[in-house]
């Protein structure tokens, strides 16, 4: 009897373990920027007075996009116009995909995100197949081009 009993409650208790476990919840894909086209516009470089700068605009008044290298202490800063504060500025390459904690400055509308030069993030970034995005974690991200001056302020601020 004990041995029936043992049976019957081995073969009860996973049937009803497993009947009140909830339902798996599923994830929404997180967005696939390698098949959005980038925006149109032009990266410029330019030698500044603490390392240098790339900027990505349509040659409207402001740029859309700028890394900013300082030497002397070997960051890079990458920053874009926002509406409001987000604490986090999402970086997309073909590569890495990766939530870098951000700031906001009202008095300019930038936010942005500070790293080191030799942070892995940049060299995902310099050879992203095509295009990268980057934006604020709360709102939609600019999807540019990738072009040599990126590489240019990276590799300013590493050597």
């Amino acid at each position: 009897m004990r041995l029936w009993c043992a049976s019957t409650a081995a073969l009860v208790l996973p049937c009803s373990a497993f009947a009140q476990s909830p339902a798996p919840t599923t994830v929404q894909p997180a967005y696939d920027y390698s098949i959005a086209n980038p925006v149109a516009g032009r990266w410029h470089y330019a030698p500044t007075t603490t390392g240098s700068a790339a900027s990505f605009g349509d040659g409207a008044a402001r740029p859309l996009l700028t890394l900013t290298c300082v030497r002397s202490i070997r960051r890079i800063s990458i920053a874009r116009p926002a509406l409001g504060a987000a604490p986090y500025l999402m970086v997309w390459t073909s590569a890495e995909r990766r939530n870098v904690p951000a700031s906001f400055n009202p008095a300019t509308g930038l936010i942005s995100a500070d790293l080191g030069a030799y942070d892995r993030l940049f060299d995902s970034l310099a050879f992203s197949r095509g295009r990268l995005a980057i934006g604020p974690s709360n709102a939609g991200a600019l999807v540019a081009p990738v072009w040599p001056d990126i590489i240019r302020v990276i590799e300013d601020c590493r050597s």
